[in-house]
């Protein structure tokens, strides 16, 4: 069960890290070659999807990452469209920090007989897209504006509220081409306040941002476009991460 390993590496203080993928910007030399680095990184999970999807990549995308590698291919989907049988699992997101109530619940209804059918492990997500400082393609096709991402106080209530409603991760999401990550005052806000596993994406395209993340609390990294654009940062960002267990380890030790 893919929720029962990110809860039990949460116990123990090991961070994780996941590669975005998504199928429509990737063609199959690339996906190789990220399949290859991830094995060779030790990347935990694989996020497929995109906030828009206008290609018929998804089930073949997945299966290539099926075939080539045991790393648990997980839906991070844009739509209710974007269901596959092949997956492990679905995060299944509600956008928590938006208005729209298509994306609180309403896509949800729609997509659920075809979860079921497809028997994925289901992850009830709250998604919380913050500001980046650029428009995303996520906060236009949901027609829902992000946190600020100076708002500390109201990205905390947000995932309590979550929480609260029985939502079993928390996702922080500055989107992709984000200009700045997510600060570690906000994450270490959301952090504290919640027990769930927290996931934190956009914008990490530094060893120094996925440390700053982990310390202030995330407990999986993502990344995704920043990893086509520089072959060597997936290799230090997951030595970044996982460098975090050994200094939580560390503090434990001397406690």
């Amino acid at each position: 069960m893919i929720y029962h390993s990110i809860l039990e590496k949460k116990k123990a203080g090991t961070k994780q890290l996941a590669v975005l993928v998504d199928p429509d910007n990737i063609n199959k030399e690339q996906l190789f070659k990220i399949i290859d680095k991830s094995i060779l990184s030790g990347v935990d999970y694989f996020f497929v999807g995109g906030s828009l999807m206008v290609s018929d990549k998804l089930d073949e995308c997945i299966v290539t990452l099926k075939e080539n590698s045991n790393i648990p291919a997980i839906l991070f989907p844009g739509s209710p469209m974007q269901i596959s049988s092949h997956a492990d699992g679905i995060l299944f997101l509600s956008l928590i920090s938006g208005r729209n109530p298509e994306a609180l619940i309403g896509y949800h209804v729609i997509a659920a007989p075809y979860v079921q059918k497809a028997q994925l492990e289901v992850l009830p997500t709250g998604y919380m897209l913050i500001d980046g400082g650029a428009p995303t393609t996520v906060s236009y096709m949901s027609n829902s504006a992000p946190i600020p991402n100076d708002k500390n106080d109201i990205a905390r209530s947000t995932a309590m509220a979550g929480e609260m409603l029985g939502l079993k991760l928390i996702y922080m999401d500055a989107g992709s081409g984000a200009k700045k990550s997510i600060t570690p005052e906000m994450i270490a806000e959301v952090s504290e306040n919640t027990k769930v596993p927290l996931i934190v994406g956009g914008g990490i395209n530094t060893s120094e941002k996925a440390a700053d993340a982990c310390k202030a609390g995330a407990d999986i990294i993502v990344i995704g476009n920043a990893v086509e654009q520089n072959p060597t940062l997936l290799n230090e960002i997951s030595s970044a991460v996982k460098e975090q267990k050994h200094a939580v380890s560390r503090h434990i030790e001397s406690r």
